[in-house]
């Protein structure tokens, strides 16, 4: 049971994860390199190709993602200074990326992609990112301690009542913040979402879905990151061995790759294992839950249909979309299918 909830870190694991093999970090979310302001016009990633290294071209996430205004702050929340940054203004969107274990860095396209008419919300969610802690532990890394990291993030901003979106893990966390504060929520949105309890466990199995080949290369750069390889070389060999499982097209394979090199595993361990002392299944509290809610997954996603589904059941103002041709990363494998549902969506809580 533990070595398949670490594969959740692959996920994006939650990104939802999903790490099936001993060691792997969390995966998917859409950049993979910094893109903090600071660092702004740096590539994305270098799209590798395998066969052909000289073929290797340059891609800079300004060339697909609009730019808006933005600011960052702490709140302090239970001890931790957690990070927190906005986009644009009008009303509040909290973002929850996947992981565990990751920070929202990778999620900063994503947020400036959807800040236009609203205001986005990222945060690093405790032990990660921004949001440090010198030594996490099962005291201070808690399902209940991120939920108040939100309220005190929520309370700081002022802000009465927010739609969430949650991907992957962050859409388990997602649901479990409407289950405790079911006033403060507007709406609902889970992108490629863990589900609403540890049903998802019960079935995963990501390296299934990689050829021979894949699976021998994982195994290769696992035994030897294992073996003290900290090096990034090792650690992105690792992550493009597994990132195929993730999409349904392969040319971004490098970009979540990257993401995969991000993952904080100690912290991932930490909540998986929170997740099983309080029996994580938010269901029953949110069967009564009066507000809409959109979930949206990928036809070929890790994550199977009868986690989305059984959302759709437990909700009763929700409704599923399936994007066809598309793994666990939508904004990716279907970027225009995937930003059209969730905005129409976010458009028919303001009418």
């Amino acid at each position: 049971m533990k070595t398949v909830l670490s594969c959740l870190l692959l996920l994006g694991l939650i990104v939802a994860g999903v790490l099936v093999v001993k060691g792997l970090a969390s995966p998917a979310e859409p950049s993979a390199l910094s893109m903090h302001p600071s660092n702004y016009k740096k590539p994305l990633v270098e799209q590798i190709s395998l066969s052909s290294p000289a073929h290797a071209r340059t891609v800079y996430l300004e060339d697909f993602y609009r730019t808006t205004e933005e600011t960052s702050g702490y709140v302090t929340s239970q001890g931790v200074k957690v990070f927190y940054q906005t986009f644009g203004s009008g009303a509040p969107l909290l973002i929850i990326n996947g992981g565990p274990g990751m920070s929202s860095e990778g999620f900063i396209p994503l947020a400036k992609e959807m800040a236009q008419g609203r205001q986005t919300i990222l945060f690093d969610q405790r032990g990660t990112g921004h949001s440090t802690i010198e030594q996490p532990n099962s005291e201070n890394i808690t399902m209940d301690l991120m939920i108040q990291d939100m309220e005190a993030i929520r309370q700081h901003l002022k802000i009465h009542e927010w739609t969430i979106m949650g991907h992957s893990f962050g859409g388990m966390l997602a649901g479990y913040y409407a289950a405790k504060h079911p006033s403060r929520v507007k709406g609902l949105v889970f992108s490629a979402s863990g589900g609403l309890d540890l049903q998802l466990f019960s079935y995963l199995n990501i390296t299934g879905r990689l050829t021979q080949m894949q699976q021998d290369s994982l195994q290769y750069w696992t035994s030897q990151i294992s073996q003290g390889d900290t090096s990034h070389h090792a650690a992105f060999r690792r992550g493009l061995a597994l990132a195929p499982a993730y999409l349904h097209n392969k040319k971004y394979v490098p970009v979540i790759a990257e993401r995969l090199t991000q993952g904080n595993r100690a912290v991932n361990e930490l909540v998986f294992q929170d997740m099983r002392r309080i029996q994580f299944d938010c269901k029953s509290e949110l069967r009564d839950l009066e507000v809409p809610a959109l979930i949206i997954q990928g036809a070929q996603d890790v994550i199977g249909l009868q986690t989305a589904q059984l959302t759709k059941e437990t909700l009763q103002h929700s409704e599923i979309i399936i994007l066809p041709d598309c793994g666990h990363y939508g904004w990716l494998d279907q970027k225009e299918a995937y930003f059209q549902s969730i905005n129409k969506f976010l458009a028919s809580l303001s009418s």
